[in-house]
């Protein structure tokens, strides 16, 4: 954790090291589900590695991300983060995210997913290191990837995060670029209304991550 730093900061995709347990176990409650989230289990780890992919998709590319709650669409950052862009496409199109979870609510902040484990502490079994523009500020609706604060910036592997913070997140540069929502903000803020209110932590039920689909650019 960042010594010193406002208390959204503190909140931060630090996160491999941060995030614990997406538990399955809700004590036998039913939790209601914002308006167009659909019930489902809560998806079973599952170990997985994958290859990296170097060429990156052409500008304009686009990631759809399908999940239990509506799709959404991020346009990703080729021209600033090829590498970056490069590898999550490669997973997505590998099915490495086919089944996995969000399994980090911060209300206000952000929502985290991509982990196959499913407890904040797995990835693809290797990194990609691409830090982004010193004055790059995380407003709404930027996607970052996330890393664990021992970790150089730019760091990376298959967690990644959206920003659902009014304006600027406020977090230092540290985090690599993955690209910004520009459709389904509304599937967005229905995920995120399953986080503990002021809270950071596991949703209040399980949300799957069903596909993410790239349409290429050109």
């Amino acid at each position: 954790m960042q010594a010193g730093l406002p208390k959204s900061i503190a909140l931060a995709l630090v996160a491999l090291a941060l995030v614990v347990g997406c538990g399955g176990d809700d004590d036998g409650e039913e939790s209601s589900l914002p308006e167009g989230c659909a019930e489902v289990a809560a998806p079973a780890p599952k170990e997985a590695e994958a290859e990296r992919r170097a060429r990156p998709p052409a500008p304009g590319a686009r990631a759809v991300v399908e999940t239990s709650c509506g799709e959404f669409v991020i346009e990703l950052d080729v021209d600033r983060a090829p590498k970056t862009a490069a590898s999550f496409a490669g997973l997505a199109e590998q099915g490495f995210y086919d089944g996995t979870s969000f399994h980090r609510i911060a209300p206000g902040f952000v929502i985290q997913g991509g982990d196959p484990l499913g407890d904040g502490t797995g990835g693809p079994g290797y990194a990609v290191d691409e830090p982004p523009p010193q004055d790059f500020a995380y407003l709404r609706g930027t996607v970052a990837m996330a890393k664990s604060g021992a970790e150089p910036p730019g760091r990376s592997g298959s967690q990644f995060f959206v920003v659902t913070a009014p304006a600027d997140a406020g977090l230092p540069p540290d985090y690599a670029v993955l690209g910004r929502v520009v459709e389904g903000f509304d599937a967005i803020e229905r995920i995120e209304q399953l986080g503990e209110p002021g809270g950071d932590g596991p949703p209040t039920a399980p949300i799957a991550i069903e596909r993410i689909a790239i349409e290429d650019g050109g």
